[in-house]
């Protein structure tokens, strides 16, 4: 069985548009539709085939019976390393409060492909042609590659401690997270430049990582638009309360 944790805190400093819109102090219980976004997220682990209790991170677990508290850090790379360690139970899934479009298919096609790679770390995407031609006016962070190009979809899979070490790199250039091409210079300057030149294939990214950080990475692709959508900002979150009014979402 696999286990769950749940970011949701706040990026230390920083004033989050839609807590300050909703009048709340923390994105995970921003309403989507009336409802705290967090609960959309519980709703769905809650029907997939994973371990109970839920860690949740940088929020009170009070908020639900489901939930266990689990330390937090200043940003999101610190938070899931101090979780992931507290708990140390693996293999583990994290994802954040801000994906209320969340669903049991994705949870599974990831899981399935994650544990199928045989990776110690696995990390979701979507296709950016699938996001564009379902949804044109979203705007989203892509990673152009030669063979494809990708954005997150706020899905990991922690196989084994190993996993860890992607976190204690991540902590450390987490602040280069929009930019993927300072990101890219700091794991190789030879995968900075085959970036630029267009030749840099996804996989052979995350092999320069499994190599830096001596562990097994892989991407892991999911075909479904809305799992690279969350809620950042108050465009986001009119979008995602559409969608969920849609038929696809339908309960």
């Amino acid at each position: 069985m696999v286990n769950v944790i749940i970011l949701a805190g706040q990026r230390k400093g920083v004033k989050d548009s839609l807590c300050l819109n909703a009048g709340v102090s923390h994105k995970a219980v921003v309403p989507i539709n009336g409802t705290p976004m967090i609960d959309f997220v519980i709703k769905t682990l809650l029907k997939s085939n994973l371990n109970k209790p839920f860690g949740v991170s940088g929020f009170n677990a009070d908020h639900h019976k489901c939930l266990e508290q689990l330390p937090s850090d200043d940003g999101p790379a610190g938070s899931a390393l101090l979780a992931l360690t507290k708990k140390n139970e693996f293999p583990s899934l994290l994802t954040t409060c801000d994906h209320p479009l969340l669903s049991t298919d994705m949870i599974k096609i990831f899981i399935e492909k994650a544990q199928r790679n045989g990776a110690d770390f696995s990390m979701a995407f979507a296709e950016k042609s699938l996001i564009q031609d379902s949804y044109p006016e979203v705007k989203r962070t892509y990673w152009n590659f030669s063979d494809i190009s990708v954005s997150g979809c706020n899905l990991f899979y922690i196989a084994n401690p190993k996993g860890l070490a992607i976190f204690q790199y991540w902590k450390k250039v987490q602040h280069l997270r929009k930019n993927p091409i300072k990101l890219a210079i700091n794991i190789s300057w030879f995968l900075l430049i085959k970036y630029l030149l267009g030749r840099l294939k996804l996989k052979e990214a995350f092999n320069h990582i499994s190599i830096k950080l001596n562990l097994s990475a892989k991407a892991v692709i999911i075909p479904i638009a809305e799992a690279a959508i969350d809620v950042d900002k108050p465009a986001d979150k009119d979008l995602v309360e559409e969608i969920l009014k849609g038929p696809k979402y339908a309960s």
